[in-house]
């Protein structure tokens, strides 16, 4: 779908937020790791690599390097490393911060219930969606804990200076940095959960809504995901969720996949499916009773 020409015009001034994210760029919210006192640093190791997935260490160390993302570091913190498949076969490189999450204080910052988030956009009828660009690499780790993320390779020890996948309160970070940001326009016109921004207006205001976000996302060079953002849809996909003037329902995708789930033959299969389903249970009627000799199947004292 074609966006409007004025749509069009406002997304046009601000070719700069389509930018590649680089380097480290120095905000008010940063990324602390505080440490239980009296803890003792985890021990890593490398785990071992296919010639495959060591080729494509090297070339991803390499890009982050050249971003100025992570450094080589002489820490004595050293997780280990692997790889999670992406869609479309791809490979994303993940450090297995497991023992330093568990020496880590837990922040408290709050995510959003997202019914609460959806209840927002009831009754509107035009919506644009902003996904940032590595969004968690575009907040800085703070200095004096840049070396708890370092992490070992067959390549080296290198330390992240900005925020990484996998930490504990990575999360609570990032949707404090939109917070902070967006407060202002927060429920009004503004939804975010996480990196991902919903901008929603019940007439073709819209247009100034737009506006006024990417102005502040430019005031704190954030940069935007061209791919995964739409401008001015009267129909749109969010969380999991379809939305349009007419209402909410569930993505036809997810759906689908459920529909097609394969009989769960082990308990992680069955915690997933019902994870899945869980999501959706608004749109279920009696969800809980159905749910129910399901559930009981994924306790541990059943027979």
């Amino acid at each position: 779908m074609k966006m409007s020409p004025e749509i069009e015009g406002v997304v046009a001034r601000y070719p700069d937020l389509f930018e590649e994210p680089k380097g480290v760029v120095e905000r008010e919210v940063v990324h602390a790791i505080e440490v239980i006192p009296g803890s003792s640093i985890p021990k890593g190791r490398i785990y071992r690599m296919s010639p495959v997935g060591l080729h494509e260490l090297r070339r991803q160390l390499k890009e982050i390097i050249k971003k100025g993302w992570i450094r080589p570091s002489v820490s004595p913190y050293g997780s280990p490393v692997l790889f999670v498949p992406k869609k479309g076969g791809t490979l994303r490189m993940c450090i297995d911060y497991r023992g330093l999450n568990a020496i880590t204080v837990k922040n408290v910052e709050p995510l959003p219930r997202i019914a609460d988030l959806l209840d927002r956009v009831q009754g509107c009828r035009y919506f644009s969606k902003i996904d940032l660009k590595s969004g968690y690499h575009q907040i800085a780790i703070r200095p004096e804990d840049q070396h708890k993320t370092a992490f070992q390779t067959r390549y080296g020890l290198y330390e992240f200076v900005v925020m990484p996948f996998g930490l504990c309160n990575a999360p609570g970070t990032s949707q404090h940095a939109m917070n902070r940001i967006l407060h202002d326009y927060m429920d009004k016109f503004v939804i975010m959960y996480l990196n991902a921004i919903l901008i929603f207006s019940r007439t073709v205001e819209d247009v100034g809504h737009v506006d006024k976000v990417l102005s502040l996302l430019r005031q704190y060079q954030f940069k935007i995901n061209r791919e995964k953002s739409e401008f001015g849809r009267t129909q749109i996909l969010y969380l999991g969720h379809e939305i349009s003037a007419e209402g909410l329902k569930p993505d036809d995708a997810k759906v689908a996949s459920i529909r097609d789930w394969s009989r769960p033959r082990s308990l992680i299969v069955m915690r997933s499916f019902l994870g899945m389903t869980g999501y959706y249970r608004n749109f279920v009627k009696n969800y809980s009773t159905m749910a129910a000799p399901l559930m009981d199947l994924t306790r541990l004292d059943t027979p």
